[in-house]
């Protein structure tokens, strides 16, 4: 089983939502269009000759008859906080699998809180955060441990040339914002703490041909959401160049602006992963382009493993946990460049 199969796309003709189902398509499967938006879904219907579903998240009947025949579900609709469990109560109910791309600290911490015991009673799988920030992160941490489940702490710093962010970006972040009642998030010492203060501004000397660069640490993303959910790693890290964090908040900020077929945008990307056990460091990197549209190949790759039979976990996992991590990384070679410890490779 694997392509050829039917996936349902909720937040189909979202920014990200276009990728996934492109991506879908190029890989075989046969997408579903779902969502909130019943023009929006009959225009992309028309474009694409592809089967329309409207349905909400606050319909239990229209998800479970936008999901009937699917053999699997990928959310990509935001805010998170709003869509994921509706989508993965839908999800169980059907007794398919469910992927979502959701960077929103929060709804993540509510999806393993709230579905650990019945997913995995149910032997379902439900991956959150299977996208650019939290899957990503996560893979290449896990590929940095080798055969290890524990260190001291974990840094995963972000270089993007910059930050457009979608209509969907900003409105995940304004909801994050309202949940944390204004305040940041980090994870130390084994938990997320919220504050008010500033978060620092250091250096971080990326791999070439960045080099070193002014970074907001503790600019906190769904990697110490899904680092920690299997790996022993009191301390997660996240930084983001100065330049994309100011970006993102801009009010002025443009959406990302395709410049090629695939209609991704010219932004390109570093991510530098580094796990440190005592004086003991290990390093893991990706490079590409388009945050964005690198996530569809991302979720896609992890419904192709979960349809087959490429999995290592059932219940609510991280990307890290149910796949090959080193495998599966290497397996986006035609969308990102990665290298890994030599004994992992």
């Amino acid at each position: 089983m694997g392509p050829g199969q039917t996936v349902a796309v909720f937040g189909a003709y979202g920014h990200t939502g276009r990728f996934v189902v492109a991506e879908l398509r190029e890989r075989g499967f046969l997408p579903v269009l779902v969502g909130r938006d019943a023009g929006k879904l009959k225009e992309l219907a028309y474009r694409t000759g592809l089967e329309g579903r409207p349905a909400s998240a606050d319909d239990p009947a229209a998800l479970d008859r936008a999901l009937a025949g699917a053999a699997a579900v990928i959310n990509c609709a935001g805010p998170f906080a709003a869509t994921a469990a509706p989508v993965i109560e839908a999800a169980l109910r059907a007794g398919i699998p469910y992927l979502d791309v959701a960077a929103e600290i929060e709804a993540n911490v509510d999806t393993f809180t709230h579905f650990a015991d019945r997913a995995r009673e149910a032997g379902a799988v439900v991956v959150p955060a299977m996208a650019f920030f939290g899957g990503l992160g996560d893979l290449l941490a896990t590929a940095a441990m080798g055969d290890r489940t524990a260190a001291d702490e974990a840094h995963v710093a972000y270089a993007l040339s910059s930050w457009h962010p979608t209509a969907g970006t900003r409105v995940s972040g304004a909801v994050s914002r309202e949940r944390r009642d204004g305040r940041r998030v980090r994870r130390s010492g084994g938990r997320l703490e919220y504050r008010h203060d500033a978060p620092p501004t250091l250096t971080w000397s990326f791999p070439d041909p960045v080099g070193p660069r002014p970074v907001i640490g503790e600019f906190t993303m769904a990697d110490v959401v899904t680092l920690p959910s299997h790996l022993s790693i009191p301390d997660v890290c996240t930084y983001m160049t100065v330049e994309a964090a100011r970006d993102v908040v801009a009010p002025d900020a443009p959406a990302p602006a395709a410049v090629d077929e695939r209609g991704r945008s010219a932004q390109t990307f570093l991510v530098d992963v580094v796990v440190r056990s005592g004086d003991t460091e290990r390093r893991a990197v990706a490079r590409g382009r388009d945050i964005y549209a690198v996530t569809a190949p991302l979720v896609v790759e992890a419904v192709d493993r979960v349809l087959t039979g490429r999995t290592r976990a059932v219940g609510v996992v991280s990307a890290g946990e149910v796949f090959d991590a080193p495998d599966f990384l290497r397996a986006l070679s035609p969308h990102v460049t990665v290298e890994l410890p030599a004994d992992v490779l």
